[in-house]
């Protein structure tokens, strides 16, 4: 008697998949970013959305992937939301006259291409996996990588050129975040929205 109730008890839980939030905030802060590194919007909304969309919603995503065993979406979502909380900080404490003035280190200009760089080696490594799943996941990853080579050589060299390119490249990034958001979202309604083949 005992094991039928928890039988039934089992098939009745269902848990929800937590990339539809991560895809979420990750879309959605990328989107608007871009719109600001293209003269469109002040920073101010991109660093509250960075702080709790983008990175403590992300972040929480990618914890609830852990639960689920999918390494690819814990690591994911939880690297991706520790980059917008701590760009974020690098932004609000690096533009922060009065403590740049007393600790020099913290200026945005002295950080933000090492930071740039250290996350587009960690893009790379998560490029090679994507696409052994599907077609649109391994194109987040490219143009997400394209969008952080873009922003390198905008903050080392000086290229304002690229760095228009990489925003134009990474809008295009959270739009296909947004659809594998959607596919998950309407796949629970029987909709199946096409995702591609794997590349390997």
């Amino acid at each position: 008697m005992a094991d039928a109730k928890e039988e039934k008890l089992g098939t009745a839980v269902k848990i929800g998949n937590p990339a539809v939030v991560g895809l979420g905030g990750f879309g959605m802060t990328t989107l608007l970013l871009q719109f600001h590194n293209l003269g469109w919007v002040a920073i101010s909304p991109i660093l509250w959305l960075g702080l709790i969309f983008g990175g403590t919603a992300q972040l929480i995503a990618g914890l609830l992937e852990f639960r689920t065993g999918n390494n690819f979406g814990f690591c994911a979502f939880s690297g991706y939301g520790a980059f917008w909380i701590s760009l974020c900080f690098l932004v609000i404490f690096g533009t922060n006259a009065d403590l740049v003035k007393v600790y020099p280190v913290l200026a945005l200009k002295n950080g933000l291409p090492w930071f740039l760089l250290g996350w587009t080696f960690f893009t790379f490594l998560l490029f090679i996996p994507s696409m052994k799943h599907h077609t649109v996941l391994a194109l987040i990853f490219l143009t997400l990588l394209l969008g952080f080579i873009g922003l390198d050589l905008k903050e080392f060299f000086g290229m304002a050129g690229i760095g228009t390119l990489a925003a134009w490249d990474l809008i295009v990034c959270a739009l296909l975040a947004w659809y594998l958001m959607w596919h998950v979202v309407c796949a629970e309604s029987g909709i199946n929205l096409p995702l591609g083949k794997p590349w390997i």
